[in-house]
């Protein structure tokens, strides 16, 4: 019986760090994604990701209310020379923050910075033709969500 569990665990040992993943789970993400609420002005939030080249995916955030642009952030999804995969944002062009690339799978990314001020925790998920888009700290509290469409560019 000790054998056996022995084997098994060079095998996981063997296979990597459990829930490696891969940038290609992400490619989901690629593409222009934009969200509308209607109001007394149109609040409007876009982001566009870019395919993955050579481990990396670069991504622009764009939001505003009417025709005025509010905000906006530079993102990139890198795998570094260790093989792990961060999201970097870096919102009103800002020194970039990193967080590490906690679960993936081909419908949801979670990426953490549990030493960020707000937010700490970052998850995007595919849902259907959609995708969400959530920030909150890391325990998922005091979260913010942008339900977003694909439009063409």
């Amino acid at each position: 019986m000790l054998l056996k569990g022995m084997i098994a665990a060079a095998i996981l040992l063997a296979a990597g760090p459990a829930g490696a993943a891969d940038l290609a789970d992400l490619e989901w993400l690629a593409g222009a994604w934009a969200t509308e609420t209607k109001g007394d002005a149109v609040r409007w939030t876009e982001e566009r990701w870019s395919p993955r080249r050579a481990g990396t995916m670069l991504g622009t955030g764009l939001s505003g209310r009417g025709d005025k642009a509010l905000s906006y952030e530079f993102m990139r999804i890198a795998v570094d020379d260790k093989g792990e995969i961060a999201f970097w944002g870096s919102p009103q062009g800002a020194a970039p923050v990193p967080f590490r690339l906690e679960s993936a799978t081909d419908r949801e990314a979670v990426f953490v910075s549990p030493t960020h001020d707000y937010p700490q925790r970052i998850v995007y998920r595919r849902t259907g033709r959609g995708m969400t888009a959530t920030t909150s700290l890391a325990d998922g509290s005091n979260a913010q969500t942008w339900k977003y469409k694909r439009i063409r560019d």
